[in-house]
Order: C-alpha cells, then sequence, then structure tokens
C-alpha cells in the first residue's frame, strides 16, 4: 500500500510539472497576459494566426495585410529577433485595468538578432471585450529613430 501511495504521488508529480508552452505567467485574467502571447506568437512561433487570436478586428485585418509574423513584425513594429524573451513592467501597472475595459501594457524584449543583443520597449493599448484582453493596438514609440 505504501508503494502504491508513492507511486500514485510520483505520477501527479511529473504530470503537475509537464509544460504547457505557454510564454506567459501570473493572472491569466490580466490584460498583460495576452499581451505576452501575442508577441510570442509573433517572435517565438512566428505564427501571424495565433498572434491574431490575440488581436481585435481592427488590429487583425491590419495584420493580414502584411501576409506573415515576420513581415509584420519588421514593418509595423521594427523590431526583429532570432530568439527573444519578452516581460511585463510592472512599473506603469494600476489596479484600475482589473475594473476597466481598457489598459496600456508596457513589454520589455530581450532577445538576439543576427548575433547582437537587442532590448527595445513597446506599449501596447488592450481592450476587453466579453472578459478576454486583445491587442488593439501598438503605441508609437516617440524615441525611436
Amino acid at each position: 500500500m505504501k508503494n502504491f501511495l508513492l507511486a500514485l504521488i510520483a505520477v501527479f508529480a511529473f504530470v503537475g510539472c509537464g509544460g504547457g508552452d505557454d510564454a506567459a505567467s501570473g493572472d491569466k485574467n490580466a490584460p498583460s497576459y495576452n499581451a505576452v502571447l501575442f508577441f510570442d506568437a509573433l517572435y517565438n512561433k512566428h505564427n501571424l494566426n495565433a498572434a491574431i487570436e490575440f488581436s481585435t478586428p481592427k488590429m487583425a485585418r491590419i495584420m493580414r495585410s502584411y501576409g506573415t509574423a515576420s513581415q509584420f513584425s519588421r514593418n509595423l513594429l521594427n523590431l526583429q529577433y532570432d530568439d527573444v524573451t519578452i516581460e511585463v513592467d510592472m512599473t506603469n501597472e494600476s489596479l484600475r485595468e482589473v475594473y476597466g475595459d481598457e489598459s496600456t501594457v508596457n513589454l520589455i524584449f530581450t532577445g538576439n538578432w543576427q548575433g547582437k543583443k537587442v532590448d527595445d520597449m513597446r506599449s501596447v493599448k488592450m481592450l476587453r471585450k466579453k472578459g478576454v484582453w486583445y491587442v488593439d493596438k501598438i503605441i508609437y514609440d516617440p524615441y525611436a529613430r
């Protein structure tokens, strides 16, 4: 009986450690969660359709016009990476976003492009529709070249 319980615990431990491939962590109802998944689909999965799932219809129409994730990220976002880590900048975090239907999320990108380390930051405007957060707009960086 003791061996059976140990085996059962070991099975649950291994199943619990199994990895979902979500790049985002934290509250799944937070706007930052879907913002990270949006950019992860573009930069790490190179999947435009997966990113469109996290965008408003207006943003989805713009994204489809570019055809591929790399074209969209190169032309509209002006960010290119071979591999990237995406983090949420918590300095602008507000409790009001939990109650409102709009939020601005700041994201920090750290990655490599052609063997060089590249750090950048982007802000996105998020909209909540029927309880789900979507990327509505990528805010222009006034300090970019």
